[in-house]
């Protein structure tokens, strides 16, 4: 490794020179600890006996190789601060960690064959394709029936079939995974991370998650995973004071701690920057991720997030150089950032201004539509425009549009909970708000539980409520999911979210009636989509679609085969010249496609 690009922040692979390394003659160990009186390994290998370490380099590492370790022996680094004080702690770079409580680091080797070249090859980065992603906790999604002396999980290899096959079959394309770096605290969801390098071991080794991926990617599906820029863990075995002083954090606790009680990384730092870099670049080399959602971007921008303090220059420089430096080696990697502040040109790239990534999460889109939803429909005129607010500012960015993990929990309701009314209102309000999503331009995240109206909070500690599809509203709305997902996917209308010219208000002035007409337009067709949130039934609404169209109904939220009362595949309207009048139901949406009619091949000639 380069040391001097190590320290000016331009290393992007200090993982293959740091960390456990299994040779031929042995484990390599080496760690950075610049400021540490002396350094020994301990381990498994060697009692837990101090084995010197020896300065290396610029006298700033520390290596020692050692023929008794071997693959799957837990090792930790005893750092001393004096003579005689020490803290024993997990490596940095360790590529695996034991299962919490435990705190060691444990020797893993990183081989394995992939078989996705296809899929790398032909990957893209979805800004003109579909992206419908299906966000999941992946210890609470599924567990094991419960076993004498089992495990509480399924591993990466056990679950990746019936994963990988409900995701295909319920019309998904991408999978994101919340963190899968190793944190020692369940509650934590994976954000309070002490093993940058490390696959959480609650769900295996690092070829299993490897063999999870690349069975995603053989079966088409794209994996993303949370990545953590921002902050780490407090715990003492971690990064906190790795080498007896504040090596990875703030020097002053004012900025060293944040919102959450965790360390923030003091992204000045080029050592600081080299890791956090390396840590991405190495889920997207290594385990062939396609992409990382980045977590709390605004705690970047601004000094811990908040606004009223400034902002973080040399942070948001890092962000431009690492998207920069990520998106040079994976061009159709995504690199989306979850940042709930206005700042502009998040997702310009770096050569024009921006910040670099791909996607920004609209939290302005979900706060609004989930609000207008949980309003009683008396007023929802009153707020008709709150939902159209949206595309006034929709293509500054390139946006996801989320209902994520954070919205059905802490207090807050899942999804279908969050629509006004009793139990049976709810349903019909919820396909309302899924075909509205689909319709709507910008990519589309939903989180799992949600696609069969999940009732209960999502609580990291027990698995989703299957036995809910046992009732008829949950089953019905989950095959309705399913066929909105399939649509979008298969409607190349409803994929070119960027373009302004793909989008038109055909109705965004029927306030008292709270219906809005949607258009997508596309060479191949267009997508048109009726979309009542009143709980009235109008009757002989009339939209425009030009006499040189023809229709084609695609969905109809009120069919019998989603709990609604049309006729499958019955919906009625009337052909005019050039337009279409219909009927619609209180809490009710209707798709169309719309084609041009090819000309006249006899009129051609003449």
């Amino acid at each position: 490794m380069d040391i001097c690009r190590f320290y000016n922040g331009s290393i992007f692979n200090a993982y293959e020179y740091l960390g456990a390394h299994i040779t031929k003659k042995g484990t390599i160990f080496r760690t950075y600890a610049p400021n540490a009186e002396s350094i020994s390994l301990v381990g498994d290998f060697n009692g837990w006996k101090d084995m010197p370490m020896k300065k290396t380099d610029d006298g700033n590492f520390y290596e020692i190789i050692c023929s008794a370790a071997k693959e799957g022996m837990r090792y930790k680094y005893r750092i001393y601060t004096s003579k005689t004080e020490f803290i024993d702690h997990a490596d940095p770079y360790g590529f695996s960690a034991e299962l919490r409580p435990g705190t060691c680091s444990v020797i893993r080797s990183l081989s394995y064959k992939f078989s996705d070249e296809k899929w790398l090859k032909e990957r893209t980065d979805c800004k003109i394709k579909p992206l419908n992603i299906y966000e999941i906790h992946l210890g609470s999604w599924k567990k094991p029936e419960s076993e004498k002396n089992r495990v509480e999980w399924y591993n990466y290899s056990e679950i990746a079939d019936m994963l990988i096959d409900y995701v295909i079959e319920n019309g998904f394309n991408y999978i994101e995974f919340m963190p899968l770096a190793e944190h020692p605290c369940d509650e934590s969801w994976g954000y309070q991370i002490t093993g940058f390098f490390a696959p959480t071991s609650r769900y295996g080794t690092p070829v299993q998650l490897m063999e999870l991926v690349d069975k995603c990617h053989q079966k088409g599906i794209g994996v993303i995973m949370d990545f953590v820029p921002v902050h780490f863990a407090v715990d003492h075995y971690g990064l906190t004071e790795y080498d007896g002083t504040k090596l990875y954090e703030y020097p002053s606790d004012d900025i060293g701690y944040n919102e959450w009680g965790s360390r923030n990384f003091m992204h000045s730092k080029g050592e600081v920057q080299s890791f956090l870099q390396s840590a991405a670049n190495y889920w997207l080399d290594v385990y062939h991720f396609d992409g990382l959602r980045m977590d709390a971007i605004r705690n970047m921008i601004y000094w811990n997030g908040d606004e009223s303090r400034g902002e973080n220059k040399t942070a948001m420089e890092f962000l431009k150089k690492m998207n920069s430096g990520l998106k040079m080696r994976h061009p159709t990697a995504i690199i989306a950032a979850e940042d709930s502040s206005a700042y502009p040109n998040v997702t310009k790239p770096v050569s024009m201004g921006g910040l670099g990534f791909d996607y920004k999460w609209d939290m302005g889109w979900m706060h609004d539509t989930l609000e207008y939803l949980q309003t009683s429909p008396m007023y929802r005129s009153r707020d008709y425009y709150k939902l159209a607010f949206s595309m006034q500012y929709f293509y500054n960015e390139n946006y996801i549009l989320p209902l994520s993990h954070d919205e059905v929990v802490h207090g807050k309701a899942t999804i279908v909970q969050k629509m006004h009314g009793d139990y049976e209102r709810k349903f019909p309000q919820a396909k309302l708000l899924y075909m509205y999503m689909a319709v709507h331009p910008g990519k589309m995240l939903n989180f799992m539980g949600s696609e069969f109206g999940q009732l209960r909070e999502w609580d990291e500690k027990r698995e989703q409520d299957w036995d809910m599809l046992k009732y008829p509203l949950h089953d019905s709305f989950r095959e309705f999911v399913r066929a909105i997902n399939r649509l979008y996917l298969n409607c190349t209308a409803l994929h070119y979210d960027y373009d302004p010219l793909n989008f038109e208000w055909v109705d965004c002035k029927s306030v008292d009636r709270c219906i809005y007409a949607i258009r997508r337009k596309s060479g191949t067709g267009d997508v048109l989509a009726i979309l009542n949130f009143s709980d009235w039934k109008h009757s002989g609404y009339k939209v425009k679609i030009g006499e040189d169209y023809r229709e084609r109904i695609l969905i109809d939220t009120d069919w019998n085969s989603f709990s609604g009362d049309t006729h499958d595949a019955e919906t009625e309207y009337i052909r005019t010249k050039d337009s279409l009048i219909m009927d619609v139901q209180p809490f009710s949406g209707k798709m169309f496609f719309l084609k041009h009619k090819p000309e006249n091949p006899e009129l051609k000639n003449h």
